[in-house]
């Protein structure tokens, strides 16, 4: 049984972003003070990355660990819709995969990040990818 109202429900997840989350923002704004530049939710690309360096082909996501299973073998279960949700973040983890699969197929670097992440260590997710930058550089 869910606690909140129908309507209610419905403005609590119209509220979720899908694209320019906090952290989304926050890691763009410093790569780009940083003097990178980059396409952001890059149609062109599959799998709709956050952020892509195409020429270099590298693709970054910044998943939230709700919405991407983060620890979903061991983490609490939602209990409003058990089954709606179980379904949904599975299928959002094996759609992570098949994306991952594909671009790693077709030569591009994926790199993915938790939001949690990008809030508590953004330094070090700016260093994995300036690492991958300069890999990428070096070799073309």
């Amino acid at each position: 049984m869910d606690r909140h109202t129908p309507q209610q429900r419905s403005k609590n997840m119209q509220a979720v972003r899908s694209t320019n989350t906090k952290q989304e923002i926050r890691l763009a704004k410093a790569l780009w003070k940083l003097g990178y530049r980059y396409r952001k939710n890059n149609k062109t690309v599959f799998g709709k990355p956050d952020i892509t360096f195409k020429k270099l082909k590298i693709a970054i996501f910044i998943d939230s660990e709700f919405f991407h299973g983060k620890d979903w073998e061991t983490r609490k279960k939602p209990q409003t819709n058990a089954e709606f949700w179980a379904k949904k973040i599975e299928r959002n983890i094996q759609r992570d995969i098949e994306v991952n699969n594909y671009l790693t197929e077709n030569n591009w670097k994926v790199l993915r990040f938790w939001s949690k992440e990008i809030e508590k260590n953004l330094e070090e997710c700016i260093q994995v990818i300036e690492y991958e930058i300069a890999l990428r550089k070096a070799k073309s």
